[in-house]
């Protein structure tokens, strides 16, 4: 067999998972949709869905009204968490950054819980307000980890031991702010905190997904010159690409979708590590394949984690970031575990 035919065969192959991630996401949306309190069956889920939001059937007011909108809402919300993972592991050379490692995460719920506690609003829309001190935290960490790992003599672990660092820095401040707040606002902090899907609406849903398209066409354009970029710094620069403009562009990217993804639903912990580590493992390193089966991934991590939410807390829905961290945690273990033995060897 040929290297061309090896190629071809790869690529139908790469093609036919993204396909199956496809499909299970379809399978897992409707899932998602069926699960809760009513206790709807997936066939009725489904009939609610195509009858439209004009119906005056109950199952589908519950469907348009209550849960399309968290559903859609933890979709877009995967997607922009993974994707924001996915660049920022591919401009710092580093498998183990991430949003959350990296305290971006922390830094953009820090900045959304001042705009909380102070009420803050743009053009007299709270959220606005949010997002607007989230994308600025956001931005901030996002260039002091981008100055740092161009350090000469910073290793992946020193970055990631900064981000570690800037992580707890952030929640100290959270919990300062909290300990300083009116009990009132403390309350509301300390519940935004947790990633809850409870408080998506049809406006973070259309938000998180425009936020998502916007900055996968960006990254489409770039696929070649990113994926020159994972190969190494210098062989980059050897074929003309921009590497530095490139990275501050990526950087700012990942950090507006973090922000849109905070500002709403609040923290969401690791989404952003295992998708892109997820696709990586199936599908290679080539960011034409690599970027689609990211934003699959994130979306099913969040959907399945929605799902979890609903089944594991019976009469209400436990906060999707709990699951999230809980499904993270080992996998961040295992990851350092590997690249300790992979060093040693």
């Amino acid at each position: 067999m040929s290297c061309h035919d090896r190629y071809a065969q790869a690529n139908r192959k790469r093609l036919s998972v993204l396909l199956a991630g496809a499909v299970a996401l379809g399978f897992f949306v409707l899932f998602d949709l069926a699960t809760g309190s009513s206790n709807l069956s997936l066939s009725e889920a489904f009939s609610a869905l195509v009858q439209g939001p004009t119906s005056a059937d109950i199952s589908s007011v519950i469907i348009w009204d209550i849960r399309l909108p968290m559903t859609l809402t933890a979709l877009f919300v995967g997607m922009a968490l993974a994707v924001a993972g996915l660049q920022i592991q591919n401009i710092t050379g580093n498998a183990l950054a991430s949003p959350s490692t990296l305290g971006i995460t922390s830094a953009a719920s820090f900045g959304a819980a001042i705009a909380i506690a102070m009420g803050m609003s743009v053009a007299g829309v709270l959220w606005l307000g949010s997002a607007l001190m989230a994308l600025i935290f956001a931005v901030a960490v996002s260039v002091a980890i981008y100055l740092l790992s161009q350090q000469r003599g910073m290793t992946p672990q020193t970055v990631i031991l900064s981000g570690i660092v800037m992580n707890f820095f952030f929640m100290a401040l959270q919990q300062l702010l909290v300990y300083w707040s009116s009990p009132e606002i403390a309350q509301l902090i300390n519940g935004w905190t947790f990633g809850n899907l409870e408080r998506s609406s049809w406006l973070s849903a259309s938000v998180a997904g425009i936020l998502t398209l916007v900055a996968v066409v960006y990254l489409v354009r770039h696929t070649w010159a990113i994926t020159a970029l994972t190969l190494g710094e210098e062989r980059a620069l050897s074929l003309g690409v921009p590497v530095k403009r490139l990275r501050i562009e990526a950087f700012f990217v990942s950090a507006v979708l973090i922000a849109g993804a905070v500002a709403f639903i609040g923290t969401i912990g690791f989404i952003g590590l295992v998708a892109p580590h997820l696709a990586k493992l199936l599908l290679g390193e080539d960011q034409r394949f690599l970027l689609p089966g990211t934003v699959l991934a994130g979306a099913l991590l969040m959907t399945v984690s929605s799902v979890l939410a609903k089944c594991l807390s019976m009469g209400a829905i436990l906060p999707v970031g709990i699951v999230t961290s809980l499904i993270g945690v080992p996998f961040l273990l295992i990851l350092l575990l590997r690249q300790t033995a992979g060093e040693r060897a």
